[in-house]
C-alpha cells in the first residue's frame, strides 16, 4: 500500500529515486522520504504530505550520491507526519518498509528496555533498531538482516541501506511485492514495475522468503537461510509511455479512454472467429478437469469483487457451472466447503491483494485447483496459481480502477465461453455469435467515449448532490455497485448501489427531490420491471438519470436525463454500462475540485490485511 524505490549504480541517485517516487505516488501519498549515502555518510530527508513537499526540500540541496532508497507512504501505524515518514533510521542503518510487523509491540518493549530511543509511532522503526544492534556488535549487514528476519512476524517488504556496507542494498520480501530491475552497471528495486520502466524492462520478481543483495555488479538471490537461489529475469513488454498521462489531465481519464485498446489486447491471440473457438494456453488445466468441475469459487476485493459478481452470471449461463462469489476478506473465515472437483479463481488487478491472496493459499492448502485473473505479470497470485489469465490492460495508475475492471469482465466472458466450449454447453454457432459481439465492443466503447460531453452536462446538474442511489437488475446489478463505488471513491459523495427489485424493501424511503437515482435500464428480459421502479421513483419526486439502449416511450417520459448505450448482446451490457458510469464519477469529482488520481485514505494495492 506504499511505494518503495531503491537504486545503486553510476548515476546520481536522487533524480532516479524521485522519478521513481513520482511513478509510485499512486500507491501512497501521506508522506515521502529518501535516504542516500553521500561520501559515505547517511543523508535522510522526509516530509509529510504530497511528494511535492519533499521535492521542495531537496531543491535547495545538491548531492552526488550513487546509492539510495525512497518511499511514499500510506499510513498504517502512526499518523502522517515527518517523524512517521520513511525511511526510518537507527544508528548506521536506514530502511523502508511496506506491510505490517505483527509482533512489533513486544519487540518494541524489548528494544526500549535495551536503551533504544524511538522517534516515530511506526512498527517499521523496530526493524531498523534490531538490525543496528547487530551491526554495532560487528556482525555483517547480510547476517544481521537474516537474524532479524527470524524475530519479526507479519507481511513485509524491506529495503535496507547501511553506512557499514555502502556498496550494497538489501531487499527482502515476505507477503508484500518487490521487483528488482536489472540495468547495465546499475540495479533498481521497487514495489511496482512503473517506478523503473524508464530504465529497464528486465525484472526479477522476488518471492516470499527471498532476499536480494544488490550491488553495481548485479544481484544475488538468497532464501531466509542464506542459501543462494537462481532465477532468470523476466522481460516486461509495457513501455514507459504507457505509464504516463499522455496529454490527459488525470491518469484516470487516460485509463478510461484506453479501454478500447485494453479490451482488444485482452482478446488478442485468444479467439478465432473462423473456427469459433476460445484458446487459453495460460490456464494449464486439463480439459478433463474442466469437464468435471463441480463448483467454481470466485474470490476478490473491491472493484474486482464486482467483476466476480458479473462473472457468476456469465459462467453459470454459458458454462453451466455453479458459482459462489466471496469477498476476499471473508472467504477463509467462513470455513468454506471445498472439494478436489472445485476450481478457485482469484481476481485482482495487482495480483498482490492480501485478502484475496490469503484465500488462494487457503484453497491450495485444501488441494483445490486455482486460477488467477490479474493484470500484473509475475505477480504472486500469478506465480502461485495453477493457471493465470492476464488482462493486458497495461499499467493502471489511477487509484479508482477503470480499464482493469472492464478487462476483468472481458476475461471472465472469455472464460465463460471457454468453459461452455469445453463442457459442450454452447454450440459452435452460439460461440461464433458471442465472439462477433465481443470483437465489436471496442468500437461501441469508442462511440460512448466520443459522447463524453453529454456526461459532463449531466455531471454539472448533479455534482452538488450529497447522496446518490444506483440501481440495476440481473447481470447489471453489480455494475450499479461499481458505479456507486466509483462515485464514493473519488468524489466523497455518499452513494449506494442496490438491486432495483429491492428498492421497495428499504431504499425507497430515501427517495426525494434531493437524491438522484442512477438507473441501469438496458433492453433485456427485466427491462419492464426496471421501468416500473423508475415510475415509482418519479411518483415520489425523485430525479432519474437513466442509462439504456431501449427505445421506449415509457422510459423517455419518466426520466430526467437519458444517456443511450449502443446495442449489444445483453451479456455484454455490463461492460458498456461501466464506461459512462466511470465518466460520471470522474467529472463529478473534477467539478468538486478533488484530486481524482489520489483520493484521500485510499491506496492502489491493498497488500496488508
Amino acid at each position: 500500500m506504499c511505494g518503495i524505490i531503491g537504486y545503486i549504480g553510476e548515476r546520481e541517485a536522487v533524480p532516479v529515486l524521485m522519478d521513481g517516487l513520482r511513478k509510485l505516488e499512486y500507491r501512497g501519498y501521506d508522506s515521502a522520504g529518501i535516504a542516500i549515502l553521500d561520501n559515505g555518510k547517511m543523508v535522510l530527508r522526509r516530509s509529510a504530505g504530497k511528494l511535492s513537499n519533499l521535492e521542495a526540500i531537496l531543491s535547495k540541496e545538491h548531492f552526488s550520491s550513487k546509492v539510495g532508497i525512497g518511499h511514499t507512504r500510506w499510513a498504517t501505524h502512526g499518523k502522517p507526519s515527518d517523524e512517521n515518514a520513511h525511511p526510518h533510521r537507527a544508528g548506521k542503518v536506514v530502511l523502508v518498509h511496506n506491510g505490517i510487523i505483527e509482533n512489533f509491540i513486544p519487540l518494541k518493549k524489548k528494544l526500549v528496555s535495551a536503551g533504544c530511543k524511538f522517534e516515530s509511532e511506526t512498527d517499521t522503526e523496530i526493524v531498523a533498531h534490531l538490525i543496528n544492534l547487530r551491526l554495532e556488535k560487528g556482525i555483517s549487514l547480510e547476517t544481521s538482516v537474516l537474524d532479524v528476519l527470524k524475530e519479526i512476524k507479519g507481511a513485509y517488504a524491506l529495503v535496507i541501506l547501511s553506512e557499514t556496507s555502502p556498496g550494497t542494498i538489501i531487499a527482502v520480501r515476505n507477503g508484500c511485492p518487490l521487483v528488482v530491475g536489472l540495468g547495465r552497471g546499475e540495479v533498481f528495486v521497487a514495489s511496482d514495475i512503473p517506478a523503473t520502466l524508464a530504465h529497464t524492462r528486465d525484472y526479477l520478481f522476488l518471492e516470499d522468503g527471498e532476499m536480494a543483495i544488490l550491488t553495481v555488479k548485479g544481484v544475488e538471490l538468497k532464501d531466509f537461510e542464506g542459501k543462494l537461489k537462481a532465477r532468470k529475469p523476466t522481460t516486461v513488454t509495457w513501455s514507459p509511455v504507457m505509464a504516463e498521462k499522455g496529454g490527459f489531465k488525470h491518469f484516470m481519464a487516460k485509463e478510461i479512454f484506453e479501454q478500447p485498446r485494453a479490451i482488444a489486447d485482452t482478446l488478442r491471440g485468444r479467439i478465432s472467429l473462423d473456427d469459433a473457438k476460445v484458446s487459453f494456453h495460460e490456464i494449464q488445466l486439463s480439459e478433463d478437469f474442466i469437464r468435471q468441475i463441480g463448483k467454481i469459487h470466485l474470490v476478490a476485493c473491491g472493484t474486482s469483487w464486482h467483476a466476480a459478481l458479473v462473472g457468476k452470471f456469465l459462467i453459470e449461463k454459458l458454462g453451466r457451472v455453479p458459482v459462489e462469489v466471496d469477498i476476499g476478506s471473508e472467504f477463509r473465515y467462513r470455513e468454506p466447503i471445498l472439494s478436489p472437483q472445485d476450481l478457485f479463481i482469484a481476481i485482482s488487478q495487482s495480483g498482490e491483494t492480501a485478502d484475496t491472496l490469503a484465500g488462494l493459499h487457503e484453497a491450495r492448502s485444501r488441494k483445490v485447483k486455482t486460477l488467477t485473473i490479474c493484470n500484473a505479470l509475475g505477480s504472486t497470485m500469478a506465480r502461485e496459481s495453477d493457471g493465470v489469465i492476464y488482462t493486458y490492460a497495461g499499467p493502471e495508475i489511477g487509484v479508482a480502477s477503470t480499464k482493469a475492471f472492464t478487462t476483468q469482465l472481458t476475461s471472465l466472458f472469455l472464460l465463460a465461453l471457454y468453459l461452455g466450449q469445453v463442457r459442450g454447453t454452447l454450440s459452435r454457432t452460439q460461440i461464433s455469435d458471442y465472439l462477433a459481439a465481443l470483437v465489436h465492443l471496442p468500437v461501441l466503447i469508442e462511440d460512448i467515449l466520443g459522447r463524453e460531453k453529454e456526461i459532463i452536462e449531466i455531471s454539472r446538474l448533479y455534482f452538488r448532490s450529497r447522496d446518490f442511489l444506483y440501481l440495476g437488475r440481473g447481470i447489471n446489478y453489480p455494475i450499479a455497485l461499481e458505479g456507486a463505488l466509483k462515485l464514493k471513491e473519488i468524489s466523497y459523495i455518499h452513494a449506494e448501489g442496490y438491486p432495483a427489485g429491492e428498492m421497495k424493501h428499504g431504499p425507497i424511503a430515501l427517495i426525494d427531490e434531493n437524491m438522484p437515482s442512477v438507473v441501469l435500464a438496458p433492453d433485456d428480459s427485466v427491462f419492464p420491471k426496471v421501468l416500473n421502479g423508475i415510475m415509482e421513483i418519479k411518483a415520489r419526486n425523485g430525479k432519474v438519470i437513466a442509462f439504456s439502449n431501449a427505445r421506449d416511450e415509457g422510459l423517455l417520459s419518466n426520466v430526467d436525463q437519458l444517456f443511450t448505450i449502443p446495442k449489444t448482446d445483453p451479456l455484454l451490457n455490463p461492460i458498456l454500462m461501466s464506461i459512462p458510469l466511470q465518466l460520471l464519477a470522474y467529472h463529478i469529482a473534477v467539478l468538486c475540485g478533488n484530486d481524482v488520481d489520489q483520493p484521500r485514505n485510499l491506496a492502489k494495492s491493498v497488500t496488508v490485511e
